[in-house]
């Protein structure tokens, strides 16, 4: 049985681990695995399970910016006055002051949801980006070395910025990394961000701190500022399958951008 691993400064929490407890009329499902109160300095991430019919709303969530990843199931998402039907991999940004509302269709809804009030530095965008999916590939940074603390694979993966300063987002982003069998998103670190992300597809291998950890499709990486983390594909031969990860720092890490030759500004 598998069992959260906690390293100074961050913790991979399996999916078998999350605690949920029932919100609203008791059949929809609520985790928080990174937060705040759970050692976080800027962001929380729940994981939600809507019951069919049901729509979770965030509290106060027109406060904060939110973006959301559909895991399973399916349902409608709602930014403000725009309504959306959703699926797996179907991702959501909800810039602050915008309300978000997730709801499930028949067979109900689980989303991962990240959060984050805006840093009173920052302002928000003015033609943000509401809805996409982990698979655009609109814009991507392949190539990625790392931040050079530990050796880089030569086998790089790539990543798709989904929601980032360049689609409107302020503060909080969202990423989705493609490891390919024997793929690796070299280790690298954030000075200044937290680090909150989760094993979308597949198996694979999480870095965190100092070692590689093995994780499956649902689990969470927590890191803080300044804390080692990577991912990678250690799987070859002719069944192994890709593994992918999505996420992203808060606030979000600019050396990201600079590394594909994109602009960091907010649009």
């Amino acid at each position: 049985m598998q069992t959260s691993t906690y390293l100074g400064g961050g913790r991979i929490i399996p999916s078998s681990e999350l605690l949920f407890e029932p919100v609203e009329s008791g059949r929809t499902l609520v985790a928080t695995p990174v937060s705040p109160a759970a050692g976080a300095t800027h962001v929380t991430l729940h994981v939600v399970r809507v019951a069919a019919g049901e729509t979770f709303t965030p509290d106060a969530s027109t406060e904060e910016e939110n973006t959301a990843v559909v895991f399973d199931g399916s349902g409608t998402a709602r930014v403000g006055g725009e309504t959306r039907a959703v699926q797996r991999a179907d991702s959501v940004h909800a810039p602050t002051g915008l309300p978000l509302s997730l709801s499930a269709g028949a067979g109900g809804l689980v989303a991962y949801v990240w959060r984050a009030p805006l840093e009173p530095t920052r302002a928000a965008g003015t033609r943000p980006l509401l809805f996409s999916s982990l698979w655009d590939e609109t814009t991507r940074l392949q190539g990625f070395g790392g931040t050079g603390q530990v050796s880089a694979a030569e086998d790089r993966a790539t990543m798709n910025f989904v929601f980032w300063p360049g689609t409107g987002s302020a503060q909080l982003c969202l990423h989705c990394g493609i490891q390919q069998p024997g793929q690796t998103f070299n280790v690298h670190l954030h000075p200044e961000s937290d680090e909150a992300f989760l094993a979308f597809e597949g198996h694979g291998q999480m870095y965190l701190r100092d070692r590689w950890i093995d994780v499956s499709a649902g689990d969470v990486l927590y890191a803080a500022p300044g804390v080692l983390h990577g991912a990678r594909n250690p799987h070859t031969g002719p069944a192994a399958a890709r593994f992918v990860t999505c996420g992203g720092p808060s606030p979000f890490d600019p050396a990201l951008y600079s590394a594909a030759g994109v602009s960091s500004e907010l649009r």
